[in-house]
């Protein structure tokens, strides 16, 4: 069995190229089955705004994936509609070891924008979930990702990874500090009801903000949302008419399509008198237009320009970080032992499959000569002695030539695996 994470990054594509190859929860399913049906035995999809992950299992023969990775590399390209080019450019592709490191390292919070985010574990869990209900995993991606959750919360509960961490959400809100001298005078519409908004809603409500808009396609989400920060809940639909109030705009939807236009933002400022508004646009793909960020009174970011804000962080959790990859690297090794066990199971179930075929012909033998009359222990103790010259033969067979050839290694694994002494 082999593995093969395929996938880009934050760190290899911008966004404009990652919500290209961004997958949405309905079309999960579907991709999962076509991946399946020609370029892997097993496979999972991990698409967040930061990253969209493949990883497969196969049951080509070799050390690798073999041409199982040219297969998947033509899948994601014709599904996303981008070429070999930029795939080739743009994308990573790591085999058994390192794919299962990666794995190990994403769920870890070690791989992202924000060392130590606590999302990302629950976006793999998500992920795994959705495969496995598509029936897209089996053996050896199951066993994959269970491991993977547990050495992520090995990682947590052993190292000092998540203190002082700094989700994406507490970095947006970071940047709109910078923009606003104090919070405590605008009003924030957060669009979207997932855990981003929520985190960034809590944030905004510590900070002072002096107001809380939440905007959802499910206005019972809003409210629930709303409530928990003492905010006030509309549709989605509700926004054109109140985005004029709205100093900071914070978006994060599972949305394929913008949910603010150029058109939208241009009627807001002018009825703010061109009050400059500050929006953050954390979906991908983006919930905002491009062309948004081209308003003269707009301050326009997407999740890619958080960085700055992340970087100061980072050296707070890069001990932690140094101890997170120590485990993981003992972890890879305990994984990978099990996994090359699994390169014996074909084997086993051969020569399981030989014995059982030989006892069953010897016993059914036996049986008949009981039946016709032949004494019972005599005819067990020739069952006996028939099963052990045949269980024997091939094995003798191969030792005494070995011996003849000098290769004294095969007289040694027999003794190691018979468990026979010298």
């Amino acid at each position: 069995m082999n593995l093969l994470a395929l996938g880009l990054n934050h760190e290899t594509a911008g966004v404009a190229l990652r919500e290209r190859a961004a997958f949405s929860a309905e079309a999960l399913r579907p991709a999962l089955r076509e991946l399946t049906a020609g370029a892997a035995d097993e496979a999972a999809i991990l698409s967040t705004c930061n990253r969209t992950e493949i990883y497969c299992g196969a049951n080509d023969d070799g050390a690798d994936f073999g041409d199982g990775d040219q297969r998947v590399r033509d899948w994601f390209s014709r599904r996303t509609h981008l070429g070999l080019d930029i795939i080739d450019a743009k994308t990573y592709t790591l085999h058994n070891e390192q794919a299962v490191k990666h794995a190990f390292r994403v769920a870890s919070g070690l791989d992202s924008m924000v060392i130590g985010e606590p999302q990302i574990l629950g976006q793999m869990k998500a992920a795994f979930h959705a495969a496995a209900t598509a029936g897209a995993t089996g053996k050896v991606l199951n066993r994959l990702f269970q491991h993977t959750f547990s050495v992520a919360k090995q990682v947590r509960t052993h190292t000092a990874i998540g203190v002082n961490s700094l989700s994406v959400a507490r970095a947006g809100v970071g940047l709109a500090e910078r923009v606003f001298t104090r919070l405590s005078e605008q009003t924030a519409l957060l669009i979207g009801a997932g855990e981003t908004i929520e985190l960034v809603a809590r944030h905004l409500r510590e900070t002072g903000v002096a107001k809380l808009l939440i905007a959802n396609r499910s206005l019972a989400k809003a409210r629930t949302v709303a409530r928990g920060v003492g905010g006030e809940a509309m549709a989605l639909g509700e926004i054109p008419a109140h985005l004029a109030r709205a100093d900071i705009v914070v978006s994060s939807t599972a949305s394929t399509l913008p949910i603010l236009g150029k058109g939208a933002v241009e009627r807001a400022l002018a009825a703010r008198r061109h009050k400059m508004m500050f929006i953050l646009d954390l979906a991908v793909p983006r919930d905002v237009e491009p062309e948004v960020g081209q308003l003269r009174d707009v301050y326009l970011y997407t999740v890619d320009d958080l960085q700055s804000v992340v970087e100061r962080h980072r050296g707070l959790r890069q001990d932690a970080a140094v101890e997170a990859e120590a485990i993981i690297d003992l972890q890879v090794v305990r994984f990978m032992r099990w996994m090359r066990s699994l390169d014996a199971v074909p084997v086993i179930r051969q020569l399981r499959d030989a014995l059982d075929a030989t006892a069953r012909l010897e016993a059914d033998k036996a049986a008949r000569r009981i039946r016709g009359g032949d004494d019972p222990q005599a005819v067990v103790r020739q069952l006996a002695a028939t099963l052990s010259g045949k269980f024997a033969h091939h094995p003798s067979r191969a030792l005494t030539q070995a011996g003849s050839d000098g290769q004294d290694e095969l007289r040694t694994a027999a003794r190691r695996l018979f468990g026979l002494k010298r």
